[in-house]
């Protein structure tokens, strides 16, 4: 008899969901009719935070669909609160020899837990990842992304032609067109922008300043590399050189008369009511700019062209999530790996890609993007994919003693006095004590 059971634990409200198979001492194993192995047995836990993956699991008996291929791996799901939570709990756990068999990281966890991953390098799954090998740590994958994430310059093509520009492919080009937008709209209504950026929350600024240095010159590990530098914002350095752009573009008026008084979803207000030409948003803005819009017939797309020139790679931020691993502390690792081979193949994952508005981040099952999404791709067929990595301990450490935040300093540029200059010498100055501090090297 097989039956569900919930349980807690002391570091996290946990939902476990175990069945119980009977039969397990049945010395006769062989391959089961639909293709799993009865060789493998035992139990193994697999610990979330996500809260739309656990209802999906729930609501669709993932352990069941599992045990119908391997029918004696018993599965606890441990649904810890929120990711906070779940760094704090795996930490714990990490030093108590205690990990779960299946974990979840994010791009800037995965070297926290290098010492505590098994290479999946020879699985199926890793093999037809698209992202998984550009996030190797010390030359192994350990972590399989679920999905994959990119980011968008969303676009009112009518009020483009109206104003006689074309979509931008270099930065110049970029910075022209949003000037020629803004004098257009901006003499007969005071309120346009043309880039809806809501500065108040300060965090939208994201895709300029967070992104734009990775993107300055295709090295997704920017913030790492950061970290080994004493005066990593000094002349000439991608941040440098990125953050001059952007410096640029905010105080050039493109924002309109009072960005730092919006917050994001006055911007995207503003969007979807054509107050506003452009409004740069990753894949999950197109739902939120859909459900304000009346009509989204002449809304479209296309990737932040940060080049200098139409000669220079098109580079394009995207950023593998949700990391699935196997860790070393797991006692059934061929059952774990199972489990995450399972996860990968057509008995599961291509449903879960129904469910999730995400891109898929698997070769052998495509997903056909949102038609108004594709369109960055078809005028961008010569992109150059930067996996993007959120810096790890390392950089997160010397980003907390300069207090070092890039998205607060995207809003400062456009505060009275601000001197670009004069910031990048006193974060380098902090950024060389810091480390020193630190004994980073």
């Amino acid at each position: 008899m097989k039956m569900k059971k919930i349980m807690a634990t002391v570091t996290a409200t946990v939902l476990a969901a175990s069945l119980l198979a009977t039969g397990c001492g049945d010395g006769n194993k062989k391959s089961s009719s639909n293709g799993g192995d009865d060789s493998l047995s035992g139990t193994i836990t697999f610990a979330i935070w996500d809260n739309n993956l656990n209802d999906f699991i729930e609501s669709n008996d993932m352990i069941g669909k599992f045990q119908e291929k391997y029918p004696d791996i018993d599965i606890e799901v441990e649904k810890i609160k929120d990711d906070s939570e779940y760094w704090n709990t795996m930490k714990m756990r990490a030093s108590a020899n205690q990990l779960p068999d299946v974990m979840f990281n994010k791009t800037f966890t995965l070297s926290r837990f290098k010492d505590y991953l098994l290479d999946l390098s020879d699985t199926e799954a890793a093999k037809n990842n698209e992202l998984a090998d550009g996030y190797k740590v010390d030359g192994k994958i350990l972590g399989i992304p679920m999905t994959s994430g990119y980011e968008y310059v969303y676009y009112w093509k009518d009020m483009f032609k109206e104003a006689g520009v074309e979509v931008p492919t270099t930065w110049s080009e970029f910075e022209e067109v949003s000037k020629t937008l803004q004098d257009y709209y901006g003499k007969d209504n005071s309120d346009f922008m043309a880039i809806a950026c809501g500065l108040k929350d300060e965090w939208p600024d994201y895709p300029y300043m967070e992104f734009m240095p990775a993107l300055e010159s295709g090295n997704g590990q920017n913030w790492n590399d950061m970290a080994t530098q004493d005066e990593p914002f000094a002349e000439g350095t991608d941040i440098n050189k990125a953050y001059n752009k952007v410096n640029e573009l905010f105080t050039s008026g493109v924002l309109g008369k009072d960005p730092l008084g919006l917050g994001n979803d006055q911007a995207i207000s503003l969007f979807s009511s054509k107050n506003a030409a452009m409004i740069a948003l990753g894949d999950w803005g197109l739902q939120n700019i859909q459900n304000q819009a009346t009509d989204t017939s002449e809304l479209g797309t296309f990737y932040l062209p940060t080049r200098d020139t139409e000669s220079d790679p098109y580079n394009v931020i995207v950023q593998g999530d949700s990391f699935m691993g196997v860790t070393t502390h797991s006692k059934n690792p061929e059952a774990a790996k199972a489990f995450v081979e399972w996860f990968y193949s057509e008995d599961w994952y291509p449903d879960y890609l129904d469910y999730i508005t995400s891109a898929s981040s698997m070769k052998n099952f495509p997903k056909e993007k949102d038609p108004i999404l594709a369109e960055a791709d078809d005028l961008c067929p010569d992109k150059q994919l930067v996996m993007y990595d959120g810096g790890g301990d390392d950089f997160t450490a010397i980003q907390n003693e300069t207090t070092f935040d890039y998205k607060k300093l995207g809003a400062e540029m456009l505060t009275d006095g601000f001197d670009l200059d004069s910031t990048f010498a006193d974060l380098n100055e902090k950024w060389t004590a810091a480390r020193q501090k630190l004994d980073i090297k």
